[in-house]
């Protein structure tokens, strides 16, 4: 195996580090000097120095989840009995990143489960997703999670609002189809008691959202779907095992990733580019928060992509690390092409249980990244920011005007202007950027076919490493790589006219105000941070203006 000097754990795979070998095993040595796993599992300050010392006191609970969270088995398991026996079809979950992304990778990895509700995440408010989610004649067979870590969330406290309103037309007892997972102490723990609620959840107020793939906000929307939750628990304590105090760092699952991306990145190779094979295709998403969230502040980080076409190709391979994610039997990824110098690394995932493991191996290195890159891992500065901006906005008695004329969309019909501003766009790219396409769009599947296929036009025409969102779900997940992270983004926003709008009871908002404002502080924060962005209105016919820009990237 080129470049390594000394063989991976059980479960890492194949790793082609070339050139990098060394500093990789340099900082594998001097993890073991300094007791680096144990001073972790310690939450020893010392081992992040950036890092407040009261987020490692306070953001570290997520190392004893595996065990811990056992105690909720017989709670949890008696709630999915309860909403099966009682011919729930589906479970709808309203909540954004850390609240979602777990529960969501969990789902499309094991599928729907005969006899079990399906589970749908809503993290849109875009007013069509939300009409669309639940017909009335599936109202009274769905069962509602309101999953807010803080309970004071803008979206799920929507949403709730306006499923609520719905759900109370049809029964005066509407509590017994929704179900809160949250802090303790939270306006949303009060909410579900006042509105009686079937269950609150109360999670570790200890642990960060991000982290909290093993606590009921994500065991609780699995155990509901019909997936084994001890089973998830034994296998995420089995990794806790071989991630343990006493591990050698050279074999540590957790720390030898950390040190493989964290001296890489910190060498330029700063794009993880992520890539699963057909059975661990739910994977990405989670990782991609997990890496940017933690990662991208203080002007530095790494960039999670996913979804790219032909990520092997050496495109742009100086500034990259593929990390190839594969499930057993299923075809990897081709070779890379003869002299092709990208570090690559094969995380190979047995069975889909082991997405428990990988839960936890990937925290852990994440956590150990932190120290290599001098950042605080726990924190997220500039969340909060666009979030402030967007509440300033929906305040405007004008949401959509603008006070910065680089943030004055561009209208798709006006062609002349729309291929002036494009060029303009595209000519301001450089090498070891990337490039960030975000959709405040209705995320059908057409309109996420068609933005996948303009993000691919930009990543030819740019020779970019380029990466998708949708929002308002991209700001709980990415946002902070893009204000935080290092200055190599290249921003494309895309709005659109909604044909309808949905207003949310008691709120005096609607949601497309909400999705409007949400886009034009996301702006605002980008362009205060000195982020080069394009904005565009699709108007009414999004797919059609997807396609115009597409057209119209790719032509040159």
């Amino acid at each position: 195996m080129s470049g390594a000097t000394a063989a991976p754990p059980a479960g890492a795979g194949a790793e082609r580090l070339g050139s990098y070998a060394p500093r990789v095993e340099a900082r594998l040595a001097e993890w073991q000097a300094g007791r680096a796993s144990t001073r972790i599992w310690e939450k020893d300050p010392s081992f992040w120095p950036a890092a407040d010392p009261n987020d490692v006191a306070t953001r570290l609970g997520w190392l004893s989840l595996p065990s811990g969270s056992e105690r909720l088995v017989p709670e949890v398991m008696e709630l999915a009995h309860e909403v099966r026996t009682e011919g729930f079809r589906r479970v709808v979950l309203l909540g954004m990143g850390g609240s979602s992304l777990a529960p969501e990778t969990l789902a499309r990895a094991f599928g729907l489960r005969p006899g079990w509700p399906e589970l749908r995440v809503l993290d849109s408010t875009h007013p069509a997703a939300v009409a669309r989610t639940v017909s009335e004649g599936e109202l009274s067979q769905t069962l509602f999670i309101v999953s807010s870590k803080s309970g004071t969330t803008l979206e799920p406290n929507a949403l709730f609002a306006y499923f609520w309103d719905r759900a109370v037309r049809l029964r005066p007892e509407a509590g017994a189809q929704f179900v809160a997972i949250t802090d303790p102490g939270t306006p949303l723990e009060a909410l579900a008691r006042q509105h009686g609620f079937r269950r609150c959840f109360l999670a570790p107020s200890d642990v960060g959202g991000r982290y909290s793939a093993l606590t009921p906000f994500g065991l609780v929307p699995a155990a509901l779907v019909g997936i084994d939750v001890e089973g998830l628990l034994a296998n995420a304590q089995a990794m806790a095992a071989r991630c343990g105090p006493g591990q050698a760092a050279a074999t540590h699952p957790g720390l030898r990733l950390g040190a493989i991306l964290g001296e890489i990145g910190r060498a330029g190779r700063d794009k993880v580019i992520l890539v699963p094979s057909r059975s661990i295709e739910s994977l990405p998403p989670w990782l991609e928060q997990l890496i940017a969230e933690s990662l991208g502040k203080r002007g530095t980080g790494l960039v999670p992509v996913t979804g790219e076409v032909d990520p092997l190709d050496p495109m742009g391979a100086a500034d990259r690390i593929v990390v190839e994610l594969r499930g057993t039997g299923d075809t990897g990824a081709s070779d890379p092409p003869a002299g092709d110098a990208t570090p690559r690394v094969v995380v190979e995932i047995p069975g889909t249980v082991d997405i428990a493991g990988e839960f936890f191996r990937w925290e852990f290195a994440i956590a150990a990244v932190g120290a290599v890159l001098g950042i605080d891992p726990f924190d997220q500065p500039d969340v909060e920011f666009a979030k402030e901006l967007a509440r300033q906005a929906m305040k405007s008695p004008a949401p959509s005007a603008d006070p910065t004329p680089s943030a004055v969309p561009v209208e798709v019909a006006d062609r002349d202007r729309i291929r002036a501003r494009l060029a303009e766009w595209c000519g301001r790219a450089r090498p070891g950027d990337y490039a960030a396409v975000q959709a405040f769009l209705d995320p059908t599947e057409p309109v996420r076919q068609g933005v996948r296929e303009l993000a691919y036009a930009v990543r030819r025409r740019l020779r970019l490493a380029t990466t998708v969102g949708f929002g308002p779900r991209f700001q709980h997940s990415t946002g902070q790589l893009h204000k935080g992270g290092p200055p190599t983004g290249l921003f494309l926003q895309f709005i659109d006219e909604p044909t309808m709008d949905v207003e949310v009871p008691g709120m005096s908002l609607s949601f497309g105000r909400i999705i409007r404002s949400q886009a034009d502080g996301d702006a605002q924060a980008l362009l205060q941070r000195g982020r080069r962005l394009l904005r565009v209105q699709l108007g009414r016919d999004a797919l059609a203006g997807l396609e115009h820009v597409r057209r119209e990237i790719g032509s040159r």
